[in-house]
């Protein structure tokens, strides 16, 4: 289920694209279109959290991955009629929003005794974000080379995740619930142990999960020269490798937060702001090859910190508001996928090669006030 919902996200983005030279979409309007996921995505988060934690993980989960599915369609009935692909991206974010806080939470809860009683130290915590990160990885590139060589690419790009997904529902139908206490009662206080350690590290840290990768597969492959007629495929591997460079970190972030509790989320904007760095030469030369490095870079740092984030959400948050509180990470986190859409807005009066190195500094003073912030015991 989580691989879906990563899937369903970078399905689209990969073919961004495509949907320029094949429906005529100007730079802004597909932009547009990735800030309307995330429009749908917040409600999706802050409504299936609560949700979650009071009528269970299963039916929220199971609901949004239904919602995921017909997003999808929607989003195909888009070669025909483009103004299909607004609700469908918007439904998609819904989906997607809600999946990811139910499913996070009964993800962490299946990991970890009684269900697996095996399981190692932070298993539980690192196991959601992997399998999105999966998701993102495999469904751009699958996405973008269906539409390099398949007819109708438009329409047959989307066929995967319908089939991915109404697996994925068939097998999770038969998961056990993990929260079979369905209350009635009054509400869950909204005080959780370890909030002051939840504002000060972990929010600031949040909208830097997507800001780097965002960058690194949106913006950065529609700056490249020298690759005609292959722009798909290359915005798909684009889309690849930044959540696989994400994936391909998670030992080094397990070995950094062995030392120190904050060090991998220190870590994660550090490699970030480095990402940015590496993104503003990338940009200004339209180097396909640099630009593929800035955005494995950028991968890195998003791997780190999203490890960190959810990490510390499963450390700070009681079983009651797990759902929750990993549901305000996530809204945290999306914000910063408004980024490339920022970066188009301004682009034309101050230049994308000096927006992306004021992302560096911005990533670097973060990442300075989160390890000044990390020290602190409330």
């Amino acid at each position: 289920m989580m691989t879906a919902s990563g899937w369903s996200a970078n399905q689209f983005s990969s073919l961004l694209g495509a949907y320029r030279s094949e429906l005529g979409l100007t730079e802004s309007a597909v932009t547009g279109l990735v800030a309307v996921y995330v429009l749908g995505l917040i409600p999706g988060l802050l409504a299936g959290g609560p949700l979650a934690d009071r009528l269970g993980r299963r039916p929220v989960a199971l609901t949004a991955l239904a919602v995921n599915l017909v997003s999808t369609g929607v989003l195909m009935a888009g070669a025909t009629a483009t103004w299909w692909l607004l609700p469908g991206r918007l439904l998609t974010g819904v989906g997607a929003g809600a999946l990811l806080a139910a499913g996070s939470a009964w993800v962490k809860e299946l990991s970890a005794p009684p269900f697996a009683p095996d399981a190692g130290p932070g298993t539980a915590a690192r196991r959601s974000g992997l399998f999105v990160s999966l998701g993102f990885a495999s469904g751009g590139l699958a996405s973008s080379l269906i539409a390099q060589w398949a007819p109708h690419p438009m329409v047959t790009a989307y066929l995967p995740h319908l089939v991915l997904a109404s697996v994925a529902w068939l097998l999770a139908f038969r998961a056990p619930e993990t929260r079979p206490d369905r209350t009635t009662g009054p509400a869950v206080p909204a005080a959780v142990p370890g909030r002051q350690r939840f504002r000060r590290v972990v929010l600031p840290l949040a909208p830097w999960v997507f800001a780097a990768p965002t960058v690194g597969f949106i913006t950065l492959p529609g700056l490249v020269h020298g690759v005609s007629g292959w722009h798909t495929v290359y915005a798909g591997v684009a889309t690849a490798v930044v959540p696989a460079a994400g994936l391909l970190v998670q030992p080094l972030g397990r070995r950094l937060s062995a030392r120190h509790r904050s060090a991998t989320g220190i870590a994660g904007l550090g490699v970030s702001a480095a990402g940015f760095v590496l993104a503003v030469p990338a940009a200004a030369a339209g180097h396909a090859v640099l630009a593929l490095v800035a955005a494995a870079v950028l991968g890195a740092g998003y791997g780190l910190c999203l490890t960190f984030g959810l990490t510390e959400v499963a450390a700070i948050a009681p079983p009651e508001r797990l759902a929750a509180l990993t549901s305000r990470f996530w809204t945290a986190a999306y914000l910063g996928m408004f980024a490339p859409y920022v970066v188009t807005l301004l682009s034309g009066t101050v230049g994308t090669p000096a927006l992306l190195g004021a992302g560096a500094v911005l990533a670097a003073l973060t990442c300075g006030a989160v390890t000044v912030l990390g020290r602190r015991r409330p």
